[in-house]
């Protein structure tokens, strides 16, 4: 009797929780199909989609900035690439006097100008700085150097040798800010009086004037210059003519590669020392294209009478737009 009425109680218990979780179930689903649940479903769908827009939208905005930027960068390097061509014309087609009042009235022209000349410089294979610098490194370090149109002073900063950098105007302490024209140093008071493709205002003659004053007897004349600057066949002048004006202002050509023989040596020996020396010439002369390099001596006894020297007109290095 009461295994009956135990049985009776369990199937009463079973068949309400059964009741329970069907009223459960059916509440469950009215939830999720009102009004509000769909709602919550939707903000629940559309936030990753925003949020994903909104990434979408920054991603987009920055790229139209890094664009922008990119532009205004392509724009401001030609601007002052212009600039700098603007500056270069100038200094090519005016007196060095006339140059120095032109910096004096901005110098941040002479900033300009310098930036433009470095990234030019950029493209060339060998600076002509470089092998002024390693030509003094050969020589003795107590030769007292004078380098003309100097720039950043680059020669000075990497030789022993005492060295008066001279330009037009100085952003640096040892650096003299002057006319090429009239230095403030003595007469015969250096050694080596250096022009690296600083040969650029219209009475460069006195430019060059100025460093026989101021050399030592046998004193060193060295000068770099653009190689069409010397190209008669396109307008420049003929090197020969050139050469012969600085001799005759009191100086001796010297080649950079000077051939000696001593009295005992046989004519084959000469003639294939020569070959070897020439080889090697003209692969120094193939490998820098974009220069021209001029050694002299000044005399060690001046002609008492001055010549009438005359000057070739040296064609102005335009740089072109890139």
């Amino acid at each position: 009797m009461a295994d009956n009425e135990s049985s009776k109680k369990r199937k009463r218990a079973g068949r309400r929780n059964k009741s329970h979780t069907q009223k459960l179930k059916l509440s469950t689903e009215r939830e999720s199909t009102s009004p509000k649940a769909e709602r919550i479903n939707e903000e629940a769908t559309e936030k990753p989609k925003a949020s994903a827009s909104a990434s979408a939208k920054r991603l987009k905005s920055q790229g139209k900035l890094s664009n922008s930027s990119s532009f205004l960068d392509k724009m401001k390097a030609k601007l002052s690439g212009g600039h700098f061509r603007m500056i270069n014309e100038k200094l090519y087609t005016c007196t060095g006097k006339e140059a120095l009042e032109y910096f004096n009235d901005d110098p941040t022209l002479f900033d300009t100008y310098h930036t433009g000349y470095q990234e030019q410089m950029s493209h060339w294979p060998e600076l002509p700085v470089d092998i002024i610098i390693k030509w003094l490194k050969e020589h003795s370090p107590s030769l007292v150097v004078a380098d003309f149109g100097c720039g950043d002073a680059r020669l000075a900063k990497n030789v022993k040798n005492k060295v008066f950098s001279f330009d037009l105007i100085s952003n640096d302490p040892s650096v003299i800010s002057c006319d090429m024209a009239n230095t403030p140093l003595g007469s015969t008071s250096v050694d080596v009086a250096v022009f690296c493709l600083s040969l650029m205002g219209t009475n460069f003659p006195n430019y060059l004037n100025e460093a026989h004053r101021i050399l030592k007897p046998r004193g060193w004349l060295l000068i770099a210059e653009v190689k069409s600057r010397f190209d008669s066949t396109t307008g420049g002048a003929d090197p020969k003519t050139f050469t012969k004006a600085v001799c005759d202002l009191g100086f001796t050509s010297v080649s950079k590669v000077s051939i000696c023989s001593s009295h005992f040596l046989g004519r084959l020996k000469i003639i294939f020392f020569v070959l070897i020396v020439l080889y090697v010439h003209c692969l120094q002369d193939f490998s820098n294209k974009m220069f021209m390099l001029f050694y002299f001596k000044k005399k060690e006894e001046q002609d008492s009478k001055k010549k009438d020297i005359e000057w070739p007109e040296l064609k102005p290095c335009l740089y072109k737009r890139r």
